[in-house]
């Protein structure tokens, strides 16, 4: 995922510095161009499963027939190869498209009595060790991590994980999402897509991602692994706060 660049340091002498590799790649399903995304190389069928999944293009991982992965391209057949398929999203827009918003009526809403504890969310965190400048997500349970990824994306890392459980039969229900960086709106989609009741970051979440959690059951945790770490919406799923 990374190679040397030459660069000079402003204080030093010149030298070379790993960066992060990115790729385009172009989605097609059942011969179709779908849409074209900007990622980290590597492990593209678990990167696939899941955003198909979390577009709700598929239901699960047993209704991809085949993936067949080249340069720059990802092709996908369904098991209903007739199926038209189209980027799927809950954000509509206002009067005269000026306004824009999630519809949340149209999430589901999570139905998990999962309930976490502060040492488990710390030992989650502790283990989402990362290559910066990539963003890492992982799933864990009971603070051991059962499934990571890394991406120019933290959006991208989420799909892959969800990709990753998915193709291994994954309860999602009983896992918490472990990421880097701001937890947006659309994380929050992903998360209640797939049926994750917990999502952590070390980061702030949006003020957006903040509504849609509450009102559809989502418990977001911010500042994870820091001593402003706190609890923003759905706190009954975190025990021993304060201890």
């Amino acid at each position: 995922m990374f190679r040397k660049i030459p660069c000079i340091p402003i204080s030093g002498k010149s030298t070379a510095r790993d960066a992060a590799e990115e790729t385009p790649a172009a989605i097609f399903v059942n011969g179709r161009h779908l849409t074209t995304v900007i990622l980290s190389p590597g492990e593209f069928e678990d990167f696939i499963t899941g955003y198909l999944y979390t577009e709700e293009i598929i239901g699960s991982a047993d209704e991809i027939e085949s993936v067949r992965i080249e340069e720059n391209r990802i092709s996908v057949i369904t098991k209903n190869i007739f199926r038209r398929v189209s980027v799927k999203k809950t954000i509509l827009s206002g009067c005269g498209g000026a306004v824009s918003y999630i519809d949340t009526q149209k999430l589901p809403a999570i139905n998990s009595d999962l309930v976490v504890t502060v040492p488990e969310i710390e030992a989650a965190v502790a283990a989402l060790t990362t290559h910066k400048p990539l963003d890492a997500v992982a799933l864990a349970s009971g603070g051991r991590v059962v499934a990571r990824a890394e991406d120019l994306d933290r959006h991208n890392a989420l799909d892959r994980v969800i990709g990753r459980g998915l193709r291994e039969s994954l309860d999602f229900s009983r896992t918490v999402a472990v990421g880097t960086g701001t937890v947006t709106s659309e994380m929050v989609r992903k998360c209640l897509i797939a049926g994750i009741p917990v999502l952590v970051s070390t980061g702030a979440p949006t003020a957006l991602a903040v509504e849609v959690a509450e009102e559809t059951g989502l418990c977001i945790v911010g500042f994870a692994g820091t001593p402003e770490m706190a609890v923003y919406t759905h706190a009954e799923r975190v025990i021993e706060l304060g201890a």
